[in-house]
């Protein structure tokens, strides 16, 4: 389920937009300091939507791996941070793969790059989930994998509810983690000791 490398970001149009909107919410963009903010904010859009113009092979080139093993391989808390397309504001927090090798391992690196590579673009967490699976399965040609996600939204802490403690918790399982034994293997690994 790879995304489509889009084309580079026009970071002087995004700092125009910026310098409006802060017009548009009631602010002056030439206070002392605001002055740099559309610019500011235009280099942190380029980073925090980076996944718009990465390519998600040449991530994953040359980082996997022939080994005949049937082991079951986790990566735990890997960091996610990601925008909620809905509000346009952050959710952050772990993501735990698994899959059961067959006749392929990645890099356990690439694990994280895989997340990030999806986690960067405005996204919903639900379909973050399945998209890592989705290329866990494709890039390793098993069907044996694991996603699972545990976020804090700040659409949800910082407005609306504003409920700061609640946690989204999505998740993925396909070929043997289908199975309450593997599953609980799975699960018992990624717990916090």
């Amino acid at each position: 389920m790879p995304v489509k490398k889009a084309a580079g970001m026009n970071s002087r149009r995004v700092a125009a937009l910026v310098k409006q909107l802060l017009v548009e919410i009631g602010e002056d963009p030439q206070r002392e300091g605001l002055r740099r903010t559309p610019e500011r904010v235009a280099r942190a859009w380029e980073f925090l939507t980076k996944g718009y113009r990465e390519d998600i092979r040449e991530i994953v080139r040359g980082a996997v791996f022939r080994l005949d093993t049937d082991n079951m391989i986790v990566a735990r808390d890997i960091e996610v941070y990601s925008l909620c397309e809905h509000h346009m504001l952050p959710f952050f927090g772990r993501c735990h793969v698994g899959y059961i090798a067959k006749r392929k391992i990645i890099g356990v690196s690439k694990l994280a790059r895989i997340v990030d590579y999806y986690a960067r673009r405005p996204q919903v967490q639900e379909r973050l989930t399945m998209q890592i699976a989705a290329e866990l399965k494709t890039a390793l040609e098993t069907d044996d994998v694991a996603v699972y996600i545990e976020a804090r939204h700040h659409c949800v802490a910082a407005r609306g509810v504003s409920d700061t403690e609640s946690m989204t918790i999505t998740s993925r399982y396909f070929g043997k983690f289908l199975d309450p034994t593997v599953k609980g293997e799975f699960l018992a690994n990624i717990k916090r000791r």
